[in-house]
């Protein structure tokens, strides 16, 4: 038997209350403020996605509900970003999936960009290890020069 969506949003929330989070997510929907919370984003960043044409909740009325597989885009599309994909780049990548075929030119395309990505955190780390690694030399300097200040004023007041 198929709930409504607001039946489906009461039902829920008693799983929420009841500490069932697991039955309030299997694959029935969830509301904008859930999801956010659930996944620590605003609810301007959502609805932003939405814009952008990333995720596609469905709409009763003026509220805004996510499915499992807005849950798994948002997923993505927060992984994309905390591994410094672009917006543009994680939405190419999603609308290339499709549900019913082996989605290789999808995979091809994700492991061109991520190779891409990897090379360029990879000197992003490198020029990041160069910096602290200067700046260690740099502060050695200073403290030896402290050093040096300290033991020369010590001697003049001997």
């Amino acid at each position: 038997m198929e709930l409504e969506p607001r039946e489906t949003a009461r039902n829920e929330a008693e799983a929420r209350r009841s500490g069932n989070a697991s039955a309030a997510n299997n694959g029935k929907l969830s509301r904008i403020g859930d999801i956010a919370r659930e996944f620590d984003v605003t609810l301007r960043a959502l609805r932003f996605y939405e814009d952008r044409g990333m995720l596609f909740p469905k709409r009763v009325g003026n509220t805004r509900l996510y499915s499992q597989r807005e849950r798994a885009r948002l997923r993505l599309i927060l992984l994309g970003r905390r591994v410094g994909f672009s917006l543009r780049d994680i939405k190419q990548m999603m609308d290339l999936y499709d549900p019913e075929g082996s989605n290789t030119r999808q995979l091809k395309v994700a492991l061109e960009k991520s190779q891409k990505q990897m090379e360029r955190l990879m000197a992003q780390r490198d020029a990041v290890e160069e910096a602290v690694s200067e700046l260690a030399e740099a502060m050695a300097i200073v403290r030896g020069k402290l050093s040096s200040a300290r033991d020369q004023a010590n001697n003049e007041r001997n």
